[in-house]
């Protein structure tokens, strides 16, 4: 998510904080091909645990936690794993009425009246928070932004003529400025960790994030850093004051956020801060314009992409920040916002190259990201432990809006909550596995600013009872390239101890669990009948390419070959025979 104008300025060079990526990667129908891959997977080489980072998501809208899509959205999610995602909501603090829309909501918390009498209202937040509880989920507590009666006078200095679009110069963005009063905030900030504790428990509490504000070194925060910084210090020794197991961190800046990163950390250093986790955002794209004012659902203009590389890019560069600084080394790394695109709510009706968020360019696309963050893991001093998709639903779209969703109109899944279906299935210890047609993230030409090539690649793991998962995919960072020819993976997995499984094998692409490939077969309606969405809701889960399979391994080994579309992801899962 990001407050920036329409067309926000290219950044260029190194030192400074900005990228050498363009905005987007642009697409070349000249590109090459991978027609041949062969995938090995060592069973015996058992590479550690696996640090499922994928397990995490938030969004903007803090008012729809709690309504039924939402709640039902959170349930799914919490079928999918054991431990529960962390879920990150904006806007806990702003004031309003508890409606929301999209890229805005609020928690209505802190209340003065006419003589300054403070007062607190958690009528929202319980009934998001319980939302998120209730499903097995913990919170990621985005403590963030200025209440309305919190804003220092020179916020006067924002003003717009309200609108239909625009309630008032608060909702506009006033709730950027720092709070007047540092002490007031440091007491709504205690105060509602005590409310979170005493309706929680300790236990449950215990889990959960705290973090200051979102991306302040961009326009959500209109303050310098040093206030940025003192703000900070208040705020972690306000949680921690309440509740002394919490894990407290920031600053949640951009990609390209290094310097104000590095501030941030000498600070934090200086004054012997509380800092348990260091958080910070990626985007993959942004593209020029955001919104066109074209025909309704015209093809873009100029051909643009998501880049893996950029992403991987800004990752790099500010776990190597945090690198700087030894005592921070063992501190884990929330990206907390790690999305191929920004911003979320827009559409392909407003540019045409959004229309990877509908398709199944983007699950792929996920699963090949959460593989290369776990590579570099492998690689940096500093880890990855959680990279959020920063998508949840929006209210009232049209079928298939295209907006970054995992849910569209109707509460149809999208092919992107697939994704996170395939990566549910991989076991607690990852395998080593390579492919010959794979791009390491330990070579990419990050000086070039180039995209990611056509590659196939593969991610392994295990589980105690000696389950065998395998994630292979082809992929390119160009969601308009088309073959016609499928890929032939060759796949071969040694140091089997059984000789006896059952082989599953799901797959997403095109054909398969592609709620929006069923909705273009009926023609792309926009009124559904109820046998209609029957049918497409039929087909939106994760789907089997084949029945499954009873196999006998040939000393400890297993071998297969598949085809592979692009772009496609399959899971192949060995399960062994008791």
């Amino acid at each position: 998510m990001s407050f920036r104008t329409e067309t926000p300025p290219q950044h260029t060079g190194n030192d400074t904080g900005a990228s050498p990526y363009p905005r987007s990667a642009p697409s070349d129908p000249s590109a090459a091909h991978v027609h041949q891959a062969q995938v090995r997977v060592d069973a015996t080489a058992d590479a550690g645990p696996i640090a499922r980072i994928w397990e995490s998501i938030g969004y903007d809208e803090f008012n729809w936690t709690y309504t039924s899509t939402g709640r039902t959205l959170l349930q799914t999610f919490g079928e999918m794993t054991e431990r529960g995602y962390h879920v990150r909501p904006h806007y806990v603090f702003c004031s309003g009425s508890g409606f929301g829309i999209p890229h805005w909501g609020n928690g209505n918390v802190y209340h003065e009246d006419a003589e300054g009498n403070i007062s607190y209202d958690f009528t929202m937040v319980d009934q998001a928070y319980d939302a998120i509880v209730e499903a097995g989920h913990h919170v990621l507590v985005e403590l963030a932004f200025t209440p309305r009666d919190l804003l220092p006078d020179h916020a006067d200095e924002l003003t717009v003529v309200p609108s239909p679009t625009v309630y008032s110069p608060y909702e506009a963005g006033q709730w950027a400025y720092p709070p007047r009063d540092y002490g007031r905030w440091g007491d709504l900030v205690a105060a509602h960790a005590q409310h979170c504790l005493d309706r929680y428990g300790a236990d449950e509490v215990d889990t959960w994030l705290w973090e200051l504000w979102n991306e302040p070194d961009i326009s959500y925060w209109r303050g310098t850093p040093q206030e940025f910084y003192d703000l900070y210090s208040v705020t972690a020794r306000a949680v921690r004051r309440v509740l002394p197991q919490a894990k407290v961190g920031g600053p949640a800046v951009t990609g390209a956020g290094v310097e104000f990163m590095r501030g941030f950390l000498q600070h934090t250093r200086a004054q012997s801060d509380p800092l348990d986790f260091v958080s910070f955002h990626t985007k993959g794209s942004a593209f020029t314009p955001w919104r066109a004012y074209g025909h309704t659902g015209a093809e873009a203009a100029e051909r643009q992409n998501p880049s893996a590389n950029k992403m991987i890019f800004e990752v790099q560069r500010l776990l190597r920040v945090i690198g700087e600084f030894p005592e921070y080394h063992g501190l884990p790394a929330i990206v907390d916002e790690c999305d191929a695109g920004v911003p979320a709510h827009y559409s392909f009706y407003d540019n045409g190259n959004f229309a990877f968020q509908n398709t199944e360019y983007f699950p792929v696309f996920q699963a090949k990201l959460m593989k290369k963050l776990l590579d570099l893991n492998a690689l940096e001093e500093v880890q990855v432990a959680e990279a959020t998709s920063w998508s949840f639903y929006f209210e009232g779209e049209r079928y298939f809006e295209g907006t970054r969703a995992f849910l569209t109109a109707g509460g149809i899944e999208k092919p992107l909550l697939n994704a996170y279906r395939m990566l549910a299935h991989l076991g607690q210890r990852r395998l080593a596995a390579t492919s010959d047609a794979a791009v390491s993230v330990a070579e990419i030409d990050h000086a070039s600013g180039a995209s990611m090539p056509e590659e196939v690649d593969a991610l392994a793991t295990a589980t105690e009872d000696g389950q065998v998962a395998l994630l292979v995919w082809r992929h390119t960072d160009d969601q308009y390239a088309t073959d016609e020819v499928q890929t032939e993976v060759s796949i071969a997995v040694d140091g089997l101890s059984g000789t006896g499984y059952t082989l599953r094998h799901w797959r997403i692409d095109a054909d398969h669990s592609n709620a929006h490939t069923r909705w273009n077969e009926l023609g792309s309606p926009q009124l559904l009948s109820d046998d209609q969405l029957a049918t497409i809701k039929a087909r939106q889960g994760l789907e089997e390419l084949e029945p499954p399979q009873q196999i006998t391994t040939a000393e400890g080994t297993f071998a297969t070959t598949v085809t592979l579309p692009l772009p496609s992801v399959s899971l192949l899962v060995l399960e062994p025979n008791s």
